[in-house]
């Protein structure tokens, strides 16, 4: 019986230092029934230039050049319409994966029941020079994030912080037919991924750290919290559909845990009218605080406190 076909579908925008490298990780696979398909969204670089050249070099590549840049959402959407695989995996063209990653993906969903959705593995982190910087979850262990890796149901654990490295992710066809792909009105897709995929299927995760993840100085999530950016309002929507899928007092609570810290972070970057919308939901929830009475007081005074936050982020998460 032939192996279940894998698409791949590697998303460029700017990446025309990184994506050669990418996309011959993703050829080089020892898993070899592969559709590859790499999409750029009109890079302003010599990215395109750079994906002809692996065109020329490996022919069954499929190429979509997309005319106008369109976010990350909606060109994962159009390279979807072309994919033909039974699983699906979201690949960054400044990432890297190792030569084995397909291949234990693929032989651990065998493993699975048909409602496993994803399986997630660990990753590394790199600079932009390819140097190493750090483990995903010895990371997260050690900055006492997270005390376990969950999988199974993580509706609630999705819902309450952030422990899946995306990119690492090997997902299943139906998880994204039953989804309609990414939502397009999103400026960034995995948190509203998760939430929505977790309410229905189960995650697997594979101890073992098969992607190099770049950390670039210029990137989505470099610019996080930055006021005026417009994927905090992206979140404030996700938590939003979440409201709507609470089915019981531990999914509120996990989503009032979510939302207290979207707040509180929405105020200490400065971000005034964000926070107000997340302020109102913790309100509809029934799960304002003391510290929530006090942070709304400095956010209605508009008291600056960002540098407060980058100190606090600095020794908390790096």
């Amino acid at each position: 019986m032939e192996p279940p076909l894998v698409s791949v579908i590697c998303l460029c925008y700017n990446h025309a230092r990184f994506v050669r490298e990418a996309v011959v990780s993703v050829v080089g696979q020892t898993y070899k029934n592969l559709q590859i398909i790499v999409a750029d969204d009109s890079s302003k670089d010599d990215s395109v230039s750079e994906i002809q050249k692996l065109k020329v070099e490996y022919p069954f590549l499929e190429i979509l050049i997309l005319p106008k840049n369109v976010g990350n959402c909606k060109a994962f959407n159009e390279a979807y319409k072309l994919a033909k695989g039974k699983f699906i995996i979201d690949f960054a063209t400044d990432d890297v994966m190792m030569p084995t990653r397909i291949d234990k993906q693929i032989s651990y969903f065998k493993q699975c029941d048909q409602n496993v959705g994803v399986v997630f593995t660990d990753a590394m982190y790199i600079n932009e020079e390819g140097e190493f910087l750090r483990y995903h979850f010895e990371h997260l262990f050690k900055k006492n994030l997270i005390s376990h890796i969950p999988q199974g149901d993580v509706y609630r654990d999705v819902l309450a912080t952030y422990f899946i490295p995306g990119p690492t992710m090997m997902v299943r066809r139906e998880v994204l037919d039953y989804l309609n792909g990414y939502d397009e009105t999103l400026t960034y897709e995995d948190f509203d991924f998760w939430v929505r995929s977790a309410r229905v299927y189960q995650y697997r995760y594979i101890d073992e750290k098969l992607t190099s993840i770049r950390k670039l100085r210029q990137s989505m999530s470099t610019g996080w919290y930055v006021p005026g950016d417009r994927q905090l309002y992206s979140t404030y929507l996700v938590c939003r559909k979440a409201q709507q899928l609470i089915q019981n007092e531990g999914d509120r609570e996990a989503l009032i845990k979510r939302i207290r810290y979207e707040f509180r972070q929405s105020v200490l970057s400065g971000n005034y009218t964000e926070a107000k919308l997340f302020e109102s939901l913790l309100e509809e929830l029934h799960g304002v605080q003391v510290g929530d009475r006090i942070l709304s007081l400095a956010n209605h005074l508009r008291i600056p406190l960002s540098a407060l936050r980058k100190w606090y982020h600095l020794v908390r998460y790096s």
